[in-house]
């Protein structure tokens, strides 16, 4: 969830609205009816953006959090990925701002008794331009406060500097609020997408800064890990003191810019206090992704890259879009440690499904990928706030511009997610009869693979090589899930069309399975509406289009 826009209820909003104007979310608005209602749904993780503090246009310096430059802030909210105090959570969040840890705590709490666990968003890469913490525990020192800026690169430092250069404001960049003093920053800092310039453009991240892992980026990337970089340790005190305070996991913010050299050191540093404590990366580079599990630490990884792109090609009807290349992604990407891949449709950089961008005027052609998704093997399945209602963002938020994308950067609503919200009663009241529709499909199928030891458990066998020359391979998936006690075979046609054919299950999956026979039953179809549900007789299966049958063996 991208977490300052979860909870708000205000209906009334306006472009480039700040938080008492538009309103946001309070922790207290993470109630245990709310909790409650998402346990019910099938949830069992919440991922929070936005809770760490961060640069913003909002003015708490009353509360001793520094005011930032309006022209190194991205929109009246802010980027949730220019942390300015990793030991502080966001005053905008709290009813009361000087006793925001504590509600944030009080929160923590609820998600616990709910049954449910919450994942931070830590964002290792790059910081705020100006960072400072007032709530840092006794000992600590600043990220920079120590830095010699003369130099360029040095292991110690915990930025990157361009000497004799003052940073110049990107061209195009227009604060919604008044500018009254000039930024000044002498020298530059290098930019958080590894920019050496002193004057990055608009769509770069400006507003951040690049953090120093003893990686020298100008001379060919030479590593400087011997002593331990500063960074290293600065970094996994921080890590170590939301896991103390109770954090069950952390996603973790491009977590391939930063060396999976510090993973293997600070991860397990983490884990001899938890052993539970989950660790997400966000990585799209499929070369690294065995490197970033078994030599990093990491539970699992983003499966952007392969998975989702794949499946976004054949929902989205692209020429030559085939479901060969979800076979590839287990073929030739991960397919030996699929149970670490994190798999999703939607995510905050992603266009949303219901929208121009993505599944255009039919968000129905999005159930085989759905369900593909969520089924095709046992690592996590992750549904982005409003997804599950069909929610389209097509609304000009401020800095945001109705790019099918919620915004991360303004003090907004989602508006199907809170019409479900409903006054705070979480049951969907002022949702359409389609949104209703929509729900109830993401209903059905979470409760699905929650209650399936085959879908939990069970191992996978690809069956697209073994179909004949009628077998529509192209636009058809098949695919089996299987235990020592249960069978599913599971077809998903991401075709505009219906299709008949007969379906192959070829001698080695039944050796693999322990089985000799077997007789194919229809469990369920997931269909979209008025469509029929599929059917099967012997080894015929007739499957209606944008479909996934579900059959036991």
């Amino acid at each position: 969830m991208m977490f300052h826009l979860w909870g708000n209820q205000n209906r009334e909003v306006k472009r480039n609205g700040s938080a008492a104007e538009n309103g946001v979310t309070k922790f207290k608005d993470i109630s245990m009816k709310g909790l409650q209602a998402l346990k019910k749904k099938g949830y069992s993780h919440l991922y929070t953006t936005g809770i760490l503090e961060h640069a913003t246009m909002e003015d708490f310096s009353a509360f001793g959090s520094p005011l930032d430059h309006p022209q190194v802030v991205k929109g009246r909210a802010g980027s949730p990925f220019a942390i300015k105090d990793y030991y502080d959570v966001n005053p905008f969040l709290a009813d009361k701002p000087a006793e925001r840890m504590q509600e944030f705590s009080a929160m923590l709490d609820r998600v616990h008794q709910a049954y449910l666990k919450l994942v931070l968003d830590f964002v290792p890469n790059h910081l705020a331009r100006v960072y400072h913490s007032d709530q840092k525990p006794a000992g600590v020192v600043d990220f920079g406060q120590n830095d010699n800026k003369d130099l360029s690169f040095s292991p110690s430092n915990n930025f990157y500097y361009l000497p004799g250069t003052q940073f110049t404001i990107p061209t195009g960049v227009n604060p919604p609020i008044p500018v009254t003093v000039p930024y000044i920053e002498i020298p530059a800092k290098v930019s958080g997408n590894n920019v050496f310039s002193a004057q990055p453009s608009i769509h770069d991240w400006f507003e951040t800064v690049k953090l120093n892992y003893g990686v020298d980026l100008q001379h060919g990337n030479q590593t400087h890990f011997d002593p331990i970089p500063d960074t290293w340790v600065k970094m996994t005190d921080v890590l170590v003191y939301w896991t103390k305070n109770g954090v069950d996991g952390f996603r973790c913010d491009m977590a391939e810019m930063v060396p999976v050299e510090f993973w293997a050191y600070a991860i397990p540093k983490v884990k001899a206090l938890n052993p539970d404590v989950v660790f997400i990366a966000e990585i799209y580079n499929p070369q690294e992704y065995r490197n970033y599990i078994f030599k990093g630490g990491f539970d699992y990884l983003y499966d952007k890259v392969g998975l989702y792109d794949g499946i976004r090609h054949l929902m989205e009807k692209k020429s030559g879009a085939t479901t060969a290349d979800i076979t590839r992604v287990w073929q030739q990407e991960s397919g030996d440690f699929a149970n670490h891949m994190l798999r999703f449709l939607e995510n905050h950089d992603e266009t949303r499904l219901n929208s121009p961008g993505f599944a255009a005027t039919n968000f129905w052609s999005t159930i085989p990928g759905m369900v593909l998704t969520a089924s095709m093997h046992d690592g996590p399945l992750m549904i982005y706030f409003g997804q599950e209602f069909g929610e389209k963002a097509q609304e000009i938020e401020g800095f945001n511009e109705a790019d099918d994308r919620t915004t991360m950067f303004d003090f907004y609503r989602v508006d199907t997610h809170q019409r479900w919200l409903n006054g705070g009663k979480f049951d969907g009241g002022k949702l359409t009869a389609a949104e209703k529709e929509i729900d109830s499909f993401y209903s059905e199928l979470l409760a699905w693979i929650n209650s399936s030891e085959v879908i939990q458990k069970g191992k996978f066998f690809d069956l697209q090589y073994a179909q004949n020359a009628a077998y529509p391979k192209d636009k058809v998936y098949a695919y089996l899930r299987y235990t020592d006690k249960g069978r599913n075979l599971i077809i998903c046609n991401f075709d505009a069309v219906n299709h008949d054919f007969n379906i192959e299950i070829p001698a080695l999956a039944l050796d693999m399975m322990g089985i000799k026979s077997y007789a194919l039953k229809t469990i369920k179809s997931f269909v979209p509406p008025a469509a029929q549900a599929g059917k099967v007789e012997g080894n015929r299966i007739q499957i209606s289009s944008n479909s996934a049958i579900i059959i036991s063996l």
